[in-house]
């Protein structure tokens, strides 16, 4: 198998997130080291503990406090899967209220690849603010592939397996 690098994951609050385990599971099977960050939503939604022993990481949900170690390896990769939303928009923004938006807003500035998954609903990906900030983050570098019912993990896991 490939050493792929790290790959920084960050997980919001879709339904696609309950099935997340599936995905790194994939995601390992490929040579990455996973490292799991989630929105105070999607963390409610996991089972962060099954998640940890999956990736041998904590599944990290608030920042640490000054002086405290950094509990994930720094990241070669960056995918927020799904996507949702209010993430996008908050990103597009720079807004930086959670720690996924503090990873994903320091990966902008980090020099690597970084993905997105949007998954939402029709009526929200029409609204004119969304399509806005998705072009920001295309103009950033960001690479968007939005989730849709036949999205399977297997294409997203074969996308970020072409930046490794």
């Amino acid at each position: 198998m490939t050493q792929r690098g790290v790959l920084a994951l960050v997980a919001c609050a879709a339904p696609p997130v309950l099935r997340i385990g599936e995905l790194i599971g994939l995601l390992q099977e490929d040579g990455w080291t996973v490292c799991l960050t989630a929105t105070p939503t999607a963390a409610t939604w996991i089972d962060r503990e099954a998640l940890a022993r999956q990736t041998g990481y904590p599944v990290r949900v608030e920042w640490r406090l000054p002086g405290e170690p950094e509990p994930h390896p720094p990241a070669d990769v960056v995918a927020v899967v799904p996507a949702t939303f209010n993430v996008i928009n908050k990103w597009a923004l720079g807004i930086n209220d959670t720690l996924a938006l503090g990873i994903l807003n320091e990966a902008l500035g980090a020099g690597v690849p970084v993905f997105a998954f949007p998954n939402l609903k029709a009526r929200l990906a029409a609204h004119p603010t969304y399509r806005g900030n998705l072009a920001i983050l295309r103009e950033t570098g960001v690479v968007v592939t939005p989730m849709s019912v036949e999205s399977s993990w297997t294409s997203i896991s074969m996308r970020l397996k072409s930046s490794g």
